[in-house]
């Protein structure tokens, strides 16, 4: 019998939906903080918080709506202070990002003990009528929870916001030239303290939506190293929203392969399988290393470097 039949790729393509929507809203977050740039390596940290901000309000309300808003509110809150101790106070960005990382690893902990026995109310099946009716394209790809036909829509939004709206190209101008935009009278930290918010909030919204929809259950160290992966999407993807949601997919469809072979009885270690995601990424990170003035064109020309505007 063939290992992949119509039906199990169907499933194969969905769940690919599903985990690569966590990794797209994360990288997403991540690209429009190294647009204005900042560097944040604590995307594992924020990641973590929100899963358990928003899994504790799914518990506590039954709703998905607030428990998005929840891990959206702890992401933009953490990044909120990570922003004022690297862009006011100079820290470096690299140390604090990792510093947040750990931080948010201890807290999450921390604040979940009570909530690792916990279940989430039972919630409706999402599927668009009719169209999910469909054979094979309907399972596949209309059976999704809104958010992924929303994170799809934000992708959209993001790259005409980047490439066409004035508040993008200030954003852009931000990440390239600090010292220009603040000669034009723009305010550059304030500019970067929003956008490492809005970053933030989409990282908890990610984390949120991977305790609440895609688990669903809360776990200490539950996220998994995909922060790092989405921060590796958004170099891979060259800082362009389209091609972030792409690799998301992709890499949310490598993760996905290691239980499509495992539920089909391949003999493979299942410790090769569960190395797929992570070798994938290593993988990708020294292809795009190889050819160094590509990234040097594509990357923002101040990502990563503070800025002192009495300097």
């Amino acid at each position: 019998m063939s290992v992949f039949t119509p039906d199990s790729l169907a499933l194969l393509l969905a769940a690919t939906l599903n985990a690569g929507t966590v990794l797209g809203l994360a990288a997403m977050g991540l690209l429009i903080n190294e647009r204005s740039g900042v560097v944040n390596l604590g995307a594992e940290g924020l990641m973590l918080v929100a899963a358990i901000a928003g899994f504790a309000t799914g518990v506590n309300t039954g709703s998905d709506t607030l428990a998005f808003m929840a891990g959206a509110a702890a992401g933009a809150l953490l990044a909120a202070v990570f922003g004022v101790l690297v862009i006011w106070l100079n820290t470096n960005q690299y140390a604090t990002g990792l510093a947040l990382s750990l931080f948010g690893a201890g807290l999450s902990a921390f604040a979940g003990i009570r909530y690792t026995q916990e279940k989430l109310p039972e919630r409706p099946n999402f599927a668009i009528p009719y169209l999910s009716d469909i054979p094979f394209v309907g399972p596949a790809l209309f059976k999704q929870h809104p958010l992924v036909y929303l994170a799809i829509a934000f992708t959209a939004a993001l790259a005409w916001f980047l490439y066409r709206s004035r508040a993008g190209l200030i954003l852009r101008a931000v990440g390239e030239s600090p010292e220009s935009a603040h000669a034009l009278g723009y305010p550059v930290r304030r500019i970067r303290l929003m956008a490492v918010m809005g970053g933030g909030a989409l990282c908890g919204l990610a984390g949120a939506y991977l305790s609440v929809v895609y688990t669903p259950l809360w776990v200490e160290g539950m996220v998994a190293g995909k922060g790092w992966i989405a921060l590796a999407l958004t170099t891979f993807a060259t800082w362009r929203p389209a091609r972030v949601l792409l690799g998301a997919y992709l890499f949310g469809g490598v993760t996905m392969l290691q239980f499509q072979l495992q539920g089909q009885g391949i003999q493979i270690p299942s410790q090769w399988l569960t190395m797929l995601p992570y070798l994938a990424t290593i993988v990708v990170l020294v292809l795009i290393s190889r050819n160094p003035t590509w990234i040097r064109v594509n990357m923002p020309a101040s990502l990563g470097k503070p800025f002192h505007p009495g300097s």
